[in-house]
């Protein structure tokens, strides 16, 4: 609940309206898990918030701490039994987690570990809310930025994606700022131009993978819906209104998509765009066969869109020893171990 539903809450509860305020502050501010640890709030009522609305905090089913980084994976598990990974990030300018928005994704992203389980359900605000949450009370550090990049397409759970972004960032909860915040997706038209008019000064981020129509509905599904004239129509539109500068993620495959010719036909379809391009050499998914290009091969992609004016930067990969990183974070059942 919002601040302002929580307050008709407690009123419709014939409670006062100052307990709202109480309780969310422990809930986005101070992250308790239970009622009990509320105790500026009656016992009486503690008890019957735990009846008539249990907070449902997140099990940390498993944890794996990368030996390359330090990047550390969790895997989550809900009352229900439902279970997503979430990833987080130190950097020399703070710490960044990567949540899930979905338990499972429908987009069929060849490349992707995500979707080959399909969907089981969307996950709440507070769902994602929590994966931050958790994290902060197990690293006992602050979250400065979140890139909604997991498990599933944000823009396929929009109303919960949006309600998310708009109580993470309010001063009442951990108040992260708007231009801290990422939300990619693999490109659903009517989400992007809908997630424009919500006037949200966030970044976002479009998994292209590929310069073209032909090449992009082999490797994803969703392209088949929306060509690439559509999509970098609608990019520029949201551009267009709030002027923050759009990311394209490029996952580099090892002879499909990386060649210099890939790179010139890429150039020509981002040519006038306030963009930054983000290579990604492909990591490691049992399931596809596809291989990362390789470094050389990377760089002279890299150097290509460059010297079309073009700014780009070649991802540095966190957590892939542990299946941490871009493409790599699936749905899992709750016996799962590493």
């Amino acid at each position: 609940m919002t601040l302002p539903e929580l307050e008709s809450y407690f009123e419709g509860a014939g409670k006062k309206r100052f307990r709202a305020a109480q309780v969310y502050d422990w809930l986005h501010k101070k992250l308790v898990t239970s009622y009990e640890e509320m105790q500026n709030l009656p016992a009486s009522l503690r008890s019957r918030l735990q009846e008539e609305a249990p907070i449902g905090a997140p099990v940390i089913r498993a944890l794996q701490i990368s030996k390359l980084d330090g990047t550390r994976k969790y895997l989550f598990q809900f009352p229900d039994g439902a279970c997503v990974e979430s990833v987080w990030m130190q950097y020399h300018h703070g710490n960044t987690v990567c949540i899930s928005s979905q338990v499972g994704c429908r987009m069929g992203c060849t490349f992707c570990a995500s979707t080959l389980l399909g969907l089981d359900r969307n996950l709440s605000a507070g769902e994602m809310l929590s994966q931050i949450y958790a994290i902060e009370r197990d690293t006992g550090e602050r979250v400065s930025g979140v890139v909604v990049m997991g498990t599933g397409e944000p823009l396929d759970n929009y109303d919960s994606l949006v309600r998310f972004l708009r109580m993470i960032s309010d001063e009442k909860g951990l108040n992260i700022s708007e231009r801290n915040l990422t939300v990619s997706t693999c490109g659903l038209v009517p989400g992007i131009r809908k997630l424009k008019e919500e006037k949200l000064m966030i970044n976002l981020a479009l998994s292209l993978h590929a310069p073209n129509d032909e090449l992009r509905r082999k490797l994803m599904t969703v392209a088949k819906s929306y060509p690439l004239r559509e999509l970098m129509d609608a990019m520029r539109d949201y551009y267009s209104l709030l002027h923050r500068r759009l990311t394209f993620e490029y996952s580099l495959i090892r002879g499909v998509n990386d060649t210099e010719a890939h790179a010139a036909e890429l150039a020509a379809l981002l040519k006038g765009m306030n963009c930054l391009v983000n290579l990604i050499p492909v990591n490691p998914v049992a399931e596809t066969g596809y291989r990362p290009a390789g470094v050389p091969d990377a760089q002279r992609f890299k150097k290509k869109l460059e010297n079309h004016g073009i700014h780009v930067t070649i991802r540095r990969e966190m957590g892939r020893d542990i299946d941490g990183a871009c493409g790599q974070l699936r749905k899992r059942d709750a016996d799962s171990r590493r």
